[in-house]
């Protein structure tokens, strides 16, 4: 894979703009699942990304019963238990696409899930977290993932740490972080997928898109929670797109480079970097979009 290019994003964001007579189905209907027990902060920081950037509807699937039953802290997030019959709900719930992975977990619940999601045609999706590992511990879902991505080519993109894109690769980090552009190039080949390579100056590429890299971003990202952030910021982004001309790439690609210069905003007003939040970020995403409608 060639020298990647500088990402240059942001210039995408007019095409969100809203006409006076929309509705929030032009703005997408957006289905996130994970959030198992313990782990259930990871899925509604996903959402708090998603509705703060504008998804019509945010639902959650939390694999947590005393999560979902709780009264969410942002009342707007559409919290529900995690069905047993993951086809049968999303049949019903008709999403216009589809986030996995912030705080799955790996149990047999994760793992029908997981199969169900890879299995449904058509719509976008983002792959993050519990997700990738459970990818790469079974290869039914890898190949679940491939033939997916052939029948609806450009339609997955991949969040990867460096950690997880380790697991995917059956390699170690430091091998990852010592030649990011060779891994990523791996992880497209193996997956057939977009790919987004989190760290100092994520990456992204996919099968038909060269690699672009973000020169945004600061240390004070380094803190859980901010990679379920990105998942839900892209999530939004993709499902409004959907209805005014922004394919998935492109979503990743305002997603990586909005949020990383949120946190750069932030550490220049001093908020940070040590003691940045991603609930900050989030906010200051949804600031900065505005500002470049």
């Amino acid at each position: 894979m060639s020298t990647p290019t500088k990402l240059q994003a942001l210039e995408l964001i007019h095409r969100l703009k809203r006409g006076p007579s929309e509705h929030k189905g032009n703005a997408g209907k957006v289905l996130l699942v994970g959030g198992a027990p313990g782990m259930s902060g990871a899925l509604m920081l996903a959402g708090s990304a998603a509705l703060h950037l504008g998804a019509g509807w945010t639902i959650l699937e939390m694999l947590d019963p005393t999560a979902a039953h709780a009264l969410p802290e942002q009342a707007e997030l559409m919290v529900r238990l995690a069905s047993f019959n993951p086809q049968e709900q999303l049949a019903a719930t008709t999403p216009d696409l589809i986030a996995i992975g912030p705080g799955l977990g790996f149990s047999a619940l994760a793992r029908d899930w997981l199969s169900t999601v890879l299995s449904y045609p058509k719509v976008p999706l983002v792959i993050d977290a519990d997700a990738l590992n459970l990818i790469a511990d079974t290869p039914q879902f890898l190949d679940l993932l491939k033939q997916r991505n052939q029948t609806f080519p450009g339609t997955s993109v991949l969040t990867p740490h460096p950690g997880e894109a380790a697991h995917l690769l059956n390699t170690s980090a430091a091998s990852v972080q010592e030649d990011r552009i060779a891994a990523l190039s791996n992880l497209v080949k193996l997956t057939n997928s977009i790919v987004v390579l989190k760290g100092q100056h994520t990456l992204i590429a996919s099968p038909t898109n060269a690699a672009v890299q973000c020169d945004q971003g600061n240390p004070g990202m380094a803190v859980g929670g901010m990679g379920d952030a990105l998942t839900g910021s892209i999530a939004a982004i993709a499902a409004q797109g959907i209805r005014h001309n922004i394919n998935l790439w492109g979503a990743s690609c305002i997603g990586v480079q909005l949020h990383a210069t949120a946190a750069d905003s932030l550490v220049a007003q001093q908020v940070g970097p040590i003691g940045l939040t991603p609930t900050e970020v989030i906010f200051e995403m949804r600031s900065l979009l505005n500002k470049l409608l």
